[in-house]
């Protein structure tokens, strides 16, 4: 198992800043096995947006009410809409820049957690799997 890389990818999907494309791609350069390096990617980099999402759902009411300072009306209407509207935009948590923070929104707006999984991994494997594929 690459430790490395699934750290790299891991904490690069968290609110820290970091790059695991740049070492995906030095790892294929080295003859490394493309299936296994994007799953350990793809895994650590799903679980990063995981701790995101929980830091979203246990901060969730002390960001909406001191932060945000938005009442239960407000909060129930965003996580209506988010619920409706929202849940497709996780395909896009992969994205630099906005995709952490998609994460994070996902956890204060309480997107169920099969949802979230599901459709971060679909987008995040996807992202690997054409980088593997161009090298």
């Amino acid at each position: 198992m690459d430790w490395s890389l699934f750290f790299s990818a891991l904490i690069s999907s968290t609110l820290m800043p970091g790059g695991s494309e740049a070492l995906l791609l030095y790892r294929l350069h080295e003859g490394g096995d493309a299936i296994a390096l994007v799953l350990i990617a793809t895994v650590g980099n799903v679980l990063g947006s995981m701790i995101t999402y929980g830091m979203g759902r246990v901060g969730n009411e002390a960001i909406h009410k001191k932060w945000l300072r938005m009442d239960e009306a407000k909060v129930a209407r965003a996580e209506g809409w988010f619920a409706k509207h929202g849940q497709a935009s996780l395909l896009f948590a992969w994205l630099p820049i906005v995709g952490d923070p998609l994460c994070l929104a996902a956890g204060l707006l309480k997107s169920p957690l099969i949802w979230f999984v599901l459709l971060v991994t679909i987008g995040k494997a996807a992202r690997y799997t054409m980088l593997a594929w161009l090298v």
